[in-house]
């Protein structure tokens, strides 16, 4: 079991509304998980509500904005993993008709 903490105690110790914490999970950004008809957030995605918080409280992003955020900073990571192994590739041909893209 990883380690998690219930959705109640997330919405007091970060002291955001419950109503947004729920719109994050109805949008998939966060994934809960159910045991006992208690929602948990396991700890690994807290850093991604901390953002989204951050996001939504300090920067007064609505909830579209923090989807579109999010995922253009997947897309960029990915890239950048894409571009990092192709380099890496590219590295080890002397001849680019030797290559296998």
């Amino acid at each position: 079991m990883s380690e998690r903490i219930s959705i109640k105690e997330v919405i007091q110790i970060y002291k955001i509304d419950d109503q947004f914490l729920n719109e994050l999970i109805a949008s998939e950004l966060l994934h809960p998980e159910t045991e006992n008809s208690i929602q948990y957030i396991i700890y690994e995605e807290l850093p991604h509500l901390e953002r989204f918080t951050n996001w939504h409280y300090d920067l007064e992003i609505n909830l579209p904005g923090i989807e579109i955020i999010y995922k253009l900073l997947n897309q960029m990571e990915e890239l950048r993993i894409e571009n990092k192994r192709l380099s890496k590739m590219s590295q080890d041909f002397t001849n680019w008709e030797d290559a296998e893209f």
